[in-house]
């Protein structure tokens, strides 16, 4: 019944619910229009990279696993790994927390066995209520999301190589890679990209306020439209970040192509291995 009704004669679907979600005219319509693309390309991108990050642990824990024979050296060797990433990843928690005046308690950076997962690293922080609290939480997320866009234009110019992808020049992107790797210092910078992507990743501890946020906001925002308040700043907020939206997503973008290739080497290796083994 819902369906028919919605679907009667006369009434336009698609167009209501435009009108309610973006009841200003022109300027605002515009604006958002121009960024929703950049905004679902850079969504996309970190939820791909989050599933390749997942799909990398698994992996390269099995082939550590598989070569050592040995949980606790495969726990140790992937800590090693990652440990530049994982720092970065406490150490943005520790400055948000004090940015906000929060105490904080013990840093740890050190593999530990708990419930059915492994620890790489804690800090104890004191409740800012929920807000703050998901911003301490996010901030893997946002240091890490902004190192690797700094990292991605500045040593590979990321924005470039995602235009010429997506101008189909596969050859002129590999190219550029590939000069920029054979800098002196380029497979340094390709590591730290390629770390810090794969555990930037906020953890369930970190996101366990997040729903409430996000119901929050939603809330305020229908009560925004719904009391018709200007959309001005909005608009004017939206149509700067177009750029800085484009460069995160290039950079994003690359670390995702450093892990499909990772994973597709690692889940060959795994498997050959465990086939050797018996596993």
């Amino acid at each position: 019944m819902l369906l028919l009704a919605l679907s009667a004669p006369g009434i336009n679907l698609t167009s209501t619910i435009m009108d309610l979600v973006l009841p200003t005219t022109g300027v605002f319509a515009a604006d958002f229009g121009t960024v929703w693309p950049g905004l679902l390309a850079l969504a996309l991108s970190l939820a791909i990279l989050a599933g390749l990050s997942r799909l990398l642990s698994r992996y390269l824990q099995f082939t550590i696993y598989f070569l050592t024979g040995s949980e606790d050296m495969a726990m140790v060797i992937y800590f090693l790994i990652f440990l530049p990433g994982i720092f970065v990843h406490e150490a943005a928690h520790w400055l948000m927390a004090k940015l906000f005046g929060l105490r904080t308690g013990k840093f740890r950076v050190w593999p530990e066995r708990r419930r059915g997962y492994i620890g790489l690293g804690s800090v104890q922080v004191s409740s800012g209520g929920v807000v703050i609290d998901n911003l301490v939480g996010m901030a893997p997320l946002i240091a890490g999301t902004l190192l690797i866009a700094v990292i991605g234009v500045g040593v590979f110019d990321t924005v470039s190589l995602a235009d010429a992808l997506q101008r189909g020049r596969l050859g002129t992107v590999l190219r550029s890679v590939a000069d920029a790797l054979q800098t002196s210092d380029g497979v340094l910078w390709t590591y730290l990209l390629f770390n810090l992507g794969n555990v930037m990743m906020p953890s369930a501890s970190d996101r366990h306020q997040l729903a409430p946020l996000l119901l929050y906001m939603l809330l305020a925002g229908v009560i925004y439209l719904i009391l018709d308040l200007p959309l001005d700043w909005l608009a004017a907020g939206l149509a700067n970040l177009l750029t800085p939206i484009e460069v995160i997503t290039s950079a994003l973008i690359f670390v995702i192509a450093l892990d499909l290739i990772a994973v597709a080497i690692l889940f060959l290796t795994s498997n050959v291995l465990g086939n050797l083994r018996g596993r």
